[in-house]
């Protein structure tokens, strides 16, 4: 039986979808303010990005500063997905390097520590899932090469997954080694898909590169959906927008997701408004929330 055989829309009461926002895009305020903010204003949790302005992954005492802002998350009643896409938490001179796919294994070894101690404060915070992503394939570097290095340096970092009892999801990114739905497939078969791998999925990257419709995308996606990071785009443009500057018809996108049963958070990614992170903030949970009802009423 395919694995998508139980997934439609009318085969399962659908579940209420969960509502996060991301650090990432409020990045001029400290911790503690954003994941006020986002209490205040009805948000069910936050994709937390671990960066130098918000639970430093690198700095001393991780471990007591991890416990103090789950203390926090839980007095505020937010749920968590750890997500790793901080643009220069390794190298100041270098947006998101080193990565997974670098010539220089000891490049590699940082990401991938990086990553596992991100699921050790994953799993200190209750996480949901911790997030990564594959990096962009070096110059001069051969697509098997940059797989298998994808695949060694992906290694430790699913088995601390596993250890951890925590899901790892990784996010299929355009322009990188791993952007579509297929090379997520790669992956897994190449790591002889493990049961804590799975899958990030951006609406906003469904719109802008997958051969389907974002809606086809969830349902395609659903088995192993593990967060999800919404935004809207242009189809071909890789650029996160605000809700409604972009080309994605939410309601159909939110009625595939809820239909699937997914309970983990659905985070809204404005990675590039941090000046403007909580207008953003406050205008995107009203307009999910109006778009979720219309996806109810039409189902």
């Amino acid at each position: 039986m395919s694995p998508l055989a139980d997934l439609s829309e009318t085969s399962r009461t659908p579940a209420p979808l969960r509502f996060g926002y991301g650090t990432n895009g409020l990045g001029d305020l400290r911790l503690d303010d954003a994941l006020g903010l986002l209490a205040d204003l009805g948000y069910d949790g936050v994709g937390l990005t671990l960066d130098h302005m918000h639970l430093d992954p690198l700095a001393p005492d991780l471990g007591a500063r991890t416990r103090r802002v789950a203390g926090r998350l839980a007095e505020l009643g937010l749920g968590v997905t750890v997500e790793t896409g901080a643009r220069y938490v390794l190298d100041p001179r270098r947006k998101h390097g080193p990565t997974l796919l670098d010539a220089d294994p000891a490049d590699r070894a940082r990401r991938t520590d990086l990553l596992v101690r991100a699921v050790g404060v994953g799993a200190d915070l209750g996480a949901h899932a911790v997030h990564c992503f594959s990096g962009i394939t070096p110059e001069g570097t051969d697509q098997d090469t940059a797989w298998q290095r994808l695949t060694e340096s992906m290694t430790p970092v699913v088995d601390a997954a596993a250890t951890a009892g925590i899901p790892l999801a990784v996010e299929p990114e355009p322009g990188h080694l791993l952007a579509t739905l297929a090379d997520f497939h790669r992956l897994r078969h190449a790591l002889g898909d493990p049961g804590h791998l799975g899958l990030t999925l951006d609406i906003g990257h469904c719109q802008c590169l997958e051969p389907l419709p974002p809606a086809d995308c969830v349902r395609a996606a659903a088995p192993w959906l593990r967060h999800v990071q919404i935004d809207d785009m242009r189809r071909g443009v890789h650029e996160h927008l605000p809700f409604g500057d972009g080309e994605i018809d939410f309601p159909p996108v939110l009625a595939a997701l809820a239909a699937t049963g997914y309970q983990g958070l659905t985070v809204v990614e404005l990675p590039r408004h941090s000046h403007a992170g909580p207008e953003q903030a406050t205008r995107s949970l009203p307009f999910l929330r109006r778009a979720a009802t219309a996806a109810a009423i039409h189902r």
